[in-house]
């Protein structure tokens, strides 16, 4: 009696290991969904979509690299040197300061403390002596295989939006691999492109295989 119930368990087990492993499985580059904890909490939905920063003034390296790129620290600087926390919590100071009679004091962020930090920067954000910068480990998202080769020149000119391949990143709080980013995902666009056009302009997008494997 005992050797149909084991049977019947190990069967069960098989069963979900299998379906476990194929939910795994994942075709090279296809981290669709993938969205980790950064070290710092930057949000998109902010600065892309409340502020509407243009991608290319962070990610300027787009315009003339194959990869966009992580942004310099100093390009954050150029708000955050007098950008300290969000608004509501510096009208939430001047409000107390005025009920209590005082000066407003400044109002930091702890997220951008951490950019701060980074920087090697002190509380009145001068750089603190015999103290080094360090970068932010930012973690990666959007990866293609190493047998890819992917151009964001040719897509700016071409006036492709981002949001066509990075989905809707002004709403994004966290950002998140949008697409699946395959290779069958590229071709499709590549073809429907070739009959539509981008922005009202004919292109000719090619799917040629050495075009992005040689």
């Amino acid at each position: 009696m005992h050797r149909p119930i084991t049977a019947i368990v190990l069967a069960a087990a098989l069963a979900v290991s299998l379906v476990t492993l194929v939910l795994a499985v994942r075709l090279p580059g296809d981290n669709q969904g993938y969205q980790p904890i950064q070290p710092i909490a930057y949000s998109h939905k902010l600065h892309a979509g409340d502020l509407q920063i243009q991608c290319t003034y962070c990610h300027f390296a787009a315009e003339k690299s194959r990869h966009a790129g992580i942004p310099p620290l100093n390009v954050c600087m150029n708000c955050h040197s007098g950008v300290t926390a969000t608004l509501a919590a510096a009208k939430l100071e001047e409000q107390n300061a005025k009920q209590q009679n005082r000066a407003p004091q400044p109002v930091e962020s702890p997220e951008l403390r951490k950019l701060y930090d980074a920087l090697a920067l002190d509380k009145a954000l001068t750089p603190i002596p015999g103290k080094a910068p360090k970068p932010i480990a930012w973690k990666r998202i959007h990866k293609l295989p190493d047998f890819v080769y992917f151009d964001h020149r040719a897509h700016i000119a071409a006036t492709v939006r981002c949001q066509t391949c990075h989905g809707p990143i002004e709403t994004m709080e966290r950002v998140r691999q949008y697409e699946t980013l395959s290779m069958g995902w590229c071709v499709n666009c590549h073809r429907d492109v070739n009959e539509k056009g981008v922005n009202g302009k004919q292109v000719h997008a090619s799917i040629d295989c050495v075009t992005c494997h040689y």
